[in-house]
């Protein structure tokens, strides 16, 4: 019985917790949504740039977010590691230097993105296309900053007791990388696709 009485009041609580949010994100969508169905064809090319410059700011938030939690998390590790074992904090620094490549990949498909936005001749197409390359990157990117930043919080924990244990804990952390890897691989692609969409005539 007071199991039952719990659950609806745990319910409440986090549904309070994240409905500011939740309305916030709903009412973002929504005006998405009107500017992207509620138009014409030739109304839709002049609202076409803002998914673009969407994408553009996807990309390179999202993976630095993800740079910046790698980042922190694995430096708390070895902070905590260095305080028994000094002579081993180069040697685990691999996680902070694999974090901060996560933003590299987000800034240059920002890049990419931001100087094919014209303008003048910009369609639809065009708007999707670098918005999917951007939240391509850029969620790749993020869920790699997890994976690093927790990963290397516990490797270099794990490492500083067993030094044996250094090549499969590096391995984590390649695989890890690739996550972003294949995301800056997609995104070029996607990118590219929208840059090679001309208006017709």
């Amino acid at each position: 019985a007071r199991r039952h009485h719990q659950t609806p009041r745990f319910f409440v609580h986090s549904f309070g917790m994240g409905s500011r949010a939740n309305t916030s994100l709903g009412l973002f969508l929504a005006v998405v949504a009107v500017m992207a169905t509620g138009a014409h064809a030739s109304d839709g090319d002049q609202v076409a740039p803002f998914f673009g410059f969407m994408g553009a700011m996807s990309a390179l938030v999202f993976s630095c977010m993800g740079a910046a939690y790698g980042t922190a998390k694995s430096g708390v590790g070895i902070a905590s590691m260095g305080v028994m074992r000094p002579e081993l904090v180069m040697k685990s620094i691999v996680p902070v230097v694999m974090a901060g490549v996560l933003g590299i990949y987000g800034l240059i498909i920002a890049v990419i993105i931001s100087t094919n936005i014209h303008p003048e001749g910009y369609t639809l197409f065009q708007g999707y296309a670098h918005l999917s390359s951007g939240l391509a990157c850029g969620l790749s990117g993020l869920a790699a900053g997890m994976a690093i930043g927790i990963t290397g919080d516990a490797g270099v924990r794990a490492n500083a007791q067993q030094p044996k244990l250094f090549t499969g804990i590096l391995l984590i952390f390649i695989f890890s990388e690739a996550l972003a890897l294949y995301g800056l691989i997609v995104g070029i692609i996607l990118a590219s696709a929208g840059a090679a969409a001309v208006k017709p005539a």
